[in-house]
């Protein structure tokens, strides 16, 4: 059963489900590691940052002009690469979903033992954990609707106390503090580190073009709603940034709560506690985004027959109820784990390649002359897509070895399931195509 289209995303929830998507724990803790890493070229990592992730949004607002069904850069890296490109492209997406998801149910329960302590000590972590996963789990099977009037009400809780703080915190700037950091020692070293720190911030744009199939009219609002998410979270992290560094000047760097240092000074300790419970209602936030783009992830590849049709199967509400049940069984186990370093390491490199992937992609398309990409006429339309991929190969350079060794075996290691897919399709296509013949002898 294919979602009702009155229940599907609109146009403006489908950019508060982008702005949930991306805001999450770092936006609370990105102006201290940014200021401590990139000192008084804070303002120039933040230029280069939001050009390079509005050059691959726009790659993926282009590709996304050709597609209505879910997928994202799995769908992209298939028509564009063929079918085992993207299956790794796919695979990834979908297995480094689950990690995410585990990640962030975990940072909701070590950001809520700040309020109440004994969350961080078994039982109690893990019946929360398995509480939250589940539970959204549950929401996710029972349809959309619910998801969509849950992510449109949290990512407004999420976004007003940090507007609020940004406004408010202009009058309290010290044009002295801006003083004392550009007097400081130029920090080109750590240039790349803050780069990538302030560009993972950005990550979760993509669950728009992934989940083409849940929201009106994608091919129209898809493009324009991907633009004015990064736009709007380049505009508010920038403010943060700006109203941080004025009110907390050099201590930004040894900061480790500089959001919540800031609402302190500004309110006192009422302030700090707003800033807490905003930080578990925006990771909250996140985890809806990542239940509900995740398992449309391994339902995409299913409907390809890349990973077995049943995954693909639909209940009565619309939603692909055997890939949430798996989604949430490996981001429980995930979570449970207690130590996954090592796999969260691996969703750096699987984001690059989608992202790569993608960039290429929006080329390959329109060397076929797509009439559905609207580069026009002008070459020069290629500049983005080129610009995008050299600024994310030399991202990846910055990515420690430990990083591009796990990403990149995660990559091998999964292949061998493409090949036994393949054939188990073929074989079942040879069964039924037997069983026709002798259907019809007999007959």
């Amino acid at each position: 059963m294919q979602v009702a289209e009155s229940n599907k995303f609109g146009f403006w929830s489908t950019v508060l489900l982008g702005i949930n998507g991306i805001i999450g724990s770092g936006i609370f803790l990105l102006p201290g590691q940014i200021m401590a890493h990139a000192g008084n070229l804070t303002i120039y990592v933040y230029l280069f940052v939001t050009l390079l992730v509005l050059s691959i949004a726009w790659c993926f607002a282009q590709c996304s002009m050709l597609f209505t069904r879910n997928g994202g850069s799995y769908i992209y890296a298939k028509e564009a690469f063929g079918e085992f490109i993207g299956f790794e492209i796919g695979m990834m997406r979908w297995v480094v979903g689950s990690i995410a998801w585990a990640s962030l149910a975990v940072a909701f329960v070590t950001a809520l033992s700040a309020i109440w302590p004994p969350a961080l000590f078994e039982p109690m972590r893990s019946i929360i954990l398995l509480t939250m996963i589940g539970g959204l789990g549950l929401l996710n099977i029972r349809g959309i609707q619910v998801v969509k009037g849950l992510s449109n009400a949290i990512t407004i809780a999420k976004i007003l106390p940090l507007i609020m703080l940004a406004l408010i915190g202009i009058f309290f700037i010290k044009q002295s503090n801006f003083i004392a950091i550009s007097e400081q020692e130029n920090a080109v070293g750590t240039f790349g580190s803050a780069s990538l720190i302030l560009f993972y911030t950005f990550g979760g744009f993509e669950i728009l073009p992934a989940t083409a199939g849940e929201l009106k009219n994608p091919t129209k609002n898809i493009p324009k709603a991907v633009m004015i998410v990064i736009a709007f979270c380049a505009i508010l992290y920038f403010f943060i940034q700006f109203v941080t560094t004025g009110i907390l000047g050099v201590d930004l760097a040894s900061s480790a709560t500089p959001i919540a240092d800031v609402a302190e000074k500004l309110l006192g300790t009422t302030g700090k506690w707003i800033v807490t419970i905003a930080m578990l209602v925006s990771i909250g936030g996140v985890n809806i985004a990542c239940s509900f783009f995740t398992p449309r992830a391994g339902a995409a590849m299913a409907e390809d027959q890349m990973v077995p049709l049943v995954i693909a199967e639909q209940n009565r509400y619309g939603s692909p109820s055997i890939a949430i049940v798996i989604s949430v069984i490996i981001t429980s186990v995930v979570a449970l784990s207690g130590n996954f370093t090592q796999l969260v390491m691996i969703s750096v490199i699987a984001r690059l390649t989608q992202y790569i992937t993608t960039c290429i992609a929006t080329i390959v398309f329109y060397k076929k002359n797509n009439p559905g990409i609207t580069f026009g006429k002008s070459p020069m339309k290629l500049v983005i897509p080129v610009v995008a991929l050299m600024g994310l190969f030399w991202l990846l350079s910055q990515a420690t070895f430990q990083q591009i060794y796990l990403g990149f075996g995660a990559l091998v290691l999964v292949a061998p399931i493409y090949f036994i897919q393949k054939r188990r399709v073929l074989q079942q296509s040879q069964n039924f195509a037997i069983e026709e013949q002798l259907a019809s002898s007999e007959s």
